[in-house]
C-alpha cells in the first residue's frame, strides 16, 4: 500500500495523522502482519481493543445527551444497534475502508475486504489510532461524524427482523412472515445468498447477504423501508 493511498484515507476521514505509522497499523490485518513478520509489521488488534473502548464511551455520552427520556435498558439496546458489527461495517463503507486494508494473500483471495468482521474491526482500530495520535477530542469528532449519524436508520438496519415482526403483529394479526431462499451467487469462499420475504403469503421484498441470516435481515430492512416510503 503506497503512502499516497493512506493520504486519500486521511482526506476521506477528515483527520491528518501526525504519526502515519498508527494509520498503517490500523489498516494492517493479522493475516498480513503474519506474512510480513520479517519487516516488523504489527496488526491492528490492540488498536481495535482501544478503539472499542473509546467508541463505547463516545456513543454512550452521545445517546445520554440526545435521548434524555430513554431509560437505561433502551439506551443499552440503542447503543448495541450502533456499535454492532454490521452497523460499523456499514459506516466503514462510507470511507471505502476495505480498499485501504493490508490483507494476507488468503484473506485477499476469500473476499476479506468485503467481510463485515474485518472492516468493522478496522473501523474500531482507526478510532483507536486517532485517539492515540490526536487525543479524545479528535476521536470523538470522528465517531460523531461517521458513526453517530442517522441513528433511527441504523437502529432499523440492525434489528429489522424484530421490528418487522412487531409491525406485522400490529397491522396483520394473522400475517405470517416467511423467508424463502431463492438462490446463491459466487464461489464457496465468497458466496452471496438471495432471499424473498413473504407476509401473509404475499411477496414483499427481496434481500441478499453473505449469510442466510444477513440476507433475511436485508429483506426485512427493505420491506420496512418500502412501507415507510408508502406512508410518507
Amino acid at each position: 500500500m503506497e503512502n499516497h493511498q493512506f493520504e486519500l484515507l486521511e482526506k476521506k476521514s477528515g483527520y491528518h495523522f501526525q504519526n502515519p505509522h498508527l494509520l498503517k497499523q490500523a489498516m494492517t490485518h493479522s493475516s498480513y502482519a503474519n506474512e510480513h513478520k520479517a519487516k516488523g509489521y504489527h496488526d491492528n488488534e490492540r488498536l481495535e481493543f482501544l478503539g472499542d473502548a473509546v467508541l463505547e464511551v463516545v456513543s454512550s455520552e452521545f445517546l445520554f445527551r440526545h435521548y434524555p427520556a430513554l431509560p437505561e435498558g433502551d439506551l443499552t439496546k440503542l447503543r448495541a444497534s450502533i456499535v454492532c458489527e454490521p452497523t460499523l461495517a456499514l459506516c466503514a463503507r462510507e470511507l471505502d475502508l476495505g480498499d485501504f486494508l493490508l490483507l494476507g494473500k488468503g484473506e485477499e483471495h476469500t473476499g476479506g475486504r468485503k467481510r463485515d468482521s474485518i472492516v468493522s474491526d478496522a473501523m474500531e482500530a482507526l478510532i483507536g489510532a486517532i485517539y492515540l495520535d490526536g487525543g479524545f477530542a479528535s476521536a470523538k469528532e470522528f465517531v460523531h461524524r461517521f458513526i453517530m449519524t442517522d441513528i433511527e436508520h441504523k437502529k432499523l438496519f440492525y434489528d429489522s427482523k424484530t421490528i418487522l415482526q412487531e409491525q406485522v403483529q400490529k397491522n396483520w394479526h394473522d400475517g405470517e412472515i416467511s423467508y424463502v431462499l431463492t438462490g446463491e451467487e459466487g464461489p464457496d469462499h465468497d458466496k452471496t445468498f438471495l432471499v424473498d420475504l413473504y407476509v401473509a403469503g404475499e411477496k414483499k421484498s427481496s434481500g441478499k447477504g453473505r449469510t442466510k441470516k444477513a440476507a433475511e435481515q436485508d429483506a426485512a430492512y427493505r420491506c420496512l423501508i418500502n412501507w415507510k416510503e408508502k406512508q410518507e
